[in-house]
């Protein structure tokens, strides 16, 4: 049994340093200095699902499209409700209006990775962009139980990873990019997922006036 809690502590711990990673560009407050309205666009997903073989492909995509657009959502959430409170210089373009003018120059999440940041920057009519991607064990937008002894000790208790990108419009270069794996200490759904990792990137996200 101590051998048992011995290996299950030095998983833990060993983790721990691959769990977040934090880039900010050095040339973020020249490339940013004009920046006014930020989008925010559906996520792209990548699902490793138990028993995946019985599902269609047209279910497959869907499934991701659910959980790309629920962190699209859960973002909007977080920053509207924290937006006063951390003074940003920015405003955020109401996703409704995102996602509507996407819809009517026929992007989507099937096509959305074909544009550059820089061309769809331009169709949103936005200074920047919010986006990002994730790989996911299991649907978090359906909320997740908590992992099992055993799931932890074999190191399945992770439901997967996602990383939040900052593109300049102007550019199309990387100004700040978050990574970070979901786990049960992340949140058991979609937003208390992404409130969860934001409140640890936020003294980072670097839009504070």
């Amino acid at each position: 049994m101590k051998r048992i809690l011995f290996i299950l502590a030095f998983l833990t711990f060993s983790t721990g340093f691959a769990q977040k990673t934090i880039y900010e560009s050095k040339h973020f407050d020249e490339l940013s200095t004009d920046h006014k309205i930020l989008a925010i666009v559906p996520f792209l997903t990548t699902l490793h699902l138990q028993h995946s073989n019985n599902l269609s492909d047209q279910q497959m995509n869907q499934l991701k499209a659910t959980e790309g657009y629920a962190v699209q959502e859960a973002l909007e959430s977080y920053f509207s409700q924290k937006g006063n409170k951390k003074n940003f210089r920015i405003e955020f373009q109401d996703i409704k209006n995102t996602n509507a003018i996407l819809s009517k120059n026929g992007i989507n999440l099937s096509n959305i990775d074909i544009y550059t940041t820089e061309e769809l920057c331009k169709i949103l009519d936005v200074d920047a962009l919010i986006s990002g991607n994730m790989t996911l064990r299991k649907l978090i937008s359906k909320g997740v139980e908590s992992p099992s002894f055993f799931d932890v000790l074999s190191g399945e208790s992770d439901y997967g990873r996602i990383a939040v990108k900052l593109s300049d419009g102007k550019t199309g270069k990387l100004l700040w990019k978050f990574e970070k794996t979901m786990n049960r200490k992340s949140g058991k759904n979609t937003r208390d997922i992404i409130e969860s990792i934001m409140k640890k990137a936020s003294r980072k996200f670097p839009y504070e006036k």
